[in-house]
């Protein structure tokens, strides 16, 4: 058995302060009150990110030799992710097939790592907003195509607004296909009848999407009120401004924000076939255009926090338990009995990442 003790440790039911997570044979086994002295840390539920499309110098479209993969998994250990989407934006429809079956091999790979729950497909069946994506590759839904997905895929981003997203909403839905809107220039009536088709998120909330109009509300304007859709946010300070990150957290029920990186591997220059650079703040395109972020979790909980004024205890839901709930991972996101022993300990000012364990095993820290 092993014995974690923190000066904050949060817990569903609340922040323990201080407290013990005991775990054992890779579960949580009890978290508890304690007393005396305690590691001046904060302990959560390991970080669960829904979109990935590379880290630093790894992209994972580009992802071939286990080198790559062990390099993510360090990557995200580091900063508190022990669960992740790898996310593949908008290409050809035959290049898919290979980077799925990359992405699957390394899924399957055994050990104490970052646990890949499954592909993000980012694409390439946007709507009218297209950001960094290849407008010429973007296309309408393909039923046959999106029919003979593999089973590694969770998540799909498409548009609300295009021709075929309500049969394609339902038919993906009606598997463990989670489907999310983005990229989109939808009118809050086209964007209403997405979520009543079965998207149950918005894809980077504000950001390449129909903005809020007093007279048009749009797609911000759907996820804003619409509480049955969860929002992801990209909490870097620059894709989306700290008060309109405070307007959604005000706006939706608890549980129903999640926190993203939208990561890419800036220092490669690249997301898939599309080249960037970095300004500094986050990657570009040529023309400015934003294209993905250099951000990390523990950096996205640290900013919902300290900049908005996010509870912690509602900063780590958006960063753990929510999505874990959004793919049905019930057995993570959360410190918990029963649950996977995924925890990640944050320095108390700061809130990076200083320890991550998955399954009871330190990989970070």
């Amino acid at each position: 058995m092993t014995v974690l003790a923190a000066s904050q440790v949060v817990t569903p039911m609340g922040v323990l302060a201080p407290g013990l997570v005991e775990v054992d044979d890779g579960r949580i086994t009890s978290v508890v009150p304690t007393t005396g002295p305690v590691p001046e840390r904060i302990l959560a539920p390991g970080f669960v990110d829904l979109q990935v499309n590379g880290v630093e110098d790894v992209d994972v479209a580009a992802a071939c030799s286990p080198a790559d993969w062990d390099r993510l998994d360090g990557l995200l250990a580091a900063q508190g992710t022990t669960t992740w989407l790898p996310t593949l934006v908008t290409a050809p429809l035959d290049a898919y097939a290979d980077r799925l079956d990359r992405i699957a091999e390394a899924a399957a790979r055994p050990g104490a790592r970052p646990r890949i729950a499954g592909a993000h497909l980012e694409g390439p069946f946007l709507g009218g907003a297209h950001g960094a994506h290849p407008s010429a590759l973007v296309r309408p839904p393909d039923p046959t195509w999106l029919a003979a997905l593999p089973p590694v895929v969770r998540l799909v981003t498409l548009g609300a607004e295009v021709d075929g997203a309500g049969d394609a909403i339902r038919a993906l839905s009606a598997g463990r296909t989670v489907v999310a809107v983005g990229h989109s220039s939808a009118t809050l009536d086209q964007a209403t009848a997405a979520i009543d088709a079965g998207a149950r998120l918005v894809t980077h909330g504000y950001n390449a999407m129909s903005g809020l109009h007093h007279r048009e509300p749009g797609l911000v304007g759907a996820f804003l009120t619409d509480d049955r859709v969860t929002v992801s946010l990209i909490a870097d300070g620059v894709h989306v401004h700290p008060a309109a990150i405070d307007v959604a957290f005000r706006c939706k029920p608890d549980g129903r924000v999640v926190l993203v990186t939208d990561a890419v591997a800036w220092r490669a220059g690249r997301v898939g076939s599309i080249g960037l650079t970095h300004d500094g703040r986050a990657p570009r395109l040529p023309d400015g255009t934003l294209a993905g972020s250099s951000l990390t979790m523990d950096a996205a909980v640290g900013l919902v926090v300290q900049r908005v004024g996010v509870s912690l205890e509602r900063a780590v839901r958006a960063a753990a338990t929510t999505p874990a709930q959004l793919l049905g991972l019930h057995d993570r996101g959360a410190l918990a009995a029963g649950r996977h022993a995924d925890i990640v300990a944050l320095d108390p000012t700061s809130l990076r990442a200083t320890g991550t364990w998955i399954g009871g095993h330190q990989v970070h820290g």
